[in-house]
């Protein structure tokens, strides 16, 4: 049976581009797949974690269930999870993999990774 996290309320999350040597080794696959992270707050960060690590100790799939932009639930799969204290409460960091067809979200790149080296603009990429 395959496990599932699922945002229940608030807006849809935004998702950021991995560049991190350790986060790209987890989208080794033979299809063309992009690795992002997200932050969602919640209370129970580290039960929530838990149950990923059950899940990957046990070579089972989890899956992250959340609402696109336009209202459609979407999943997909959590590949590494993380909980963190914040001024705010508890905040669960998930690395999540999509494949390049699946769905289109507009990334939040860093302004010092969306210049090329002669200092002019690049557009941000599309997921």
């Amino acid at each position: 049976m395959e496990d599932k996290i699922t945002i229940i309320e608030g807006p849809p999350p935004t998702f950021e581009a991995i560049h991190e040597d350790w986060a790209l080794g987890l989208s080794e696959s033979p299809d063309l797949t992009h690795v992002v992270s997200t932050r969602v707050r919640t209370f129970n960060a580290q039960a929530l974690v838990e149950r990923c690590h059950r899940a990957f100790r046990n070579r089972q799939p989890i899956q992250l269930v959340f609402r696109t932009p336009e209202g459609l639930e979407t999943e997909a799969p959590i590949l590494a999870a993380r909980s963190v204290e914040v001024e705010e409460g508890q905040m669960l960091i998930l690395w999540l993999r999509f494949s390049g067809d699946e769905v289109d979200f507009e990334l939040g790149v860093d302004d010092d990774l969306n210049q090329d080296r002669d200092g002019d603009d690049e557009p941000s990429g599309l997921l």
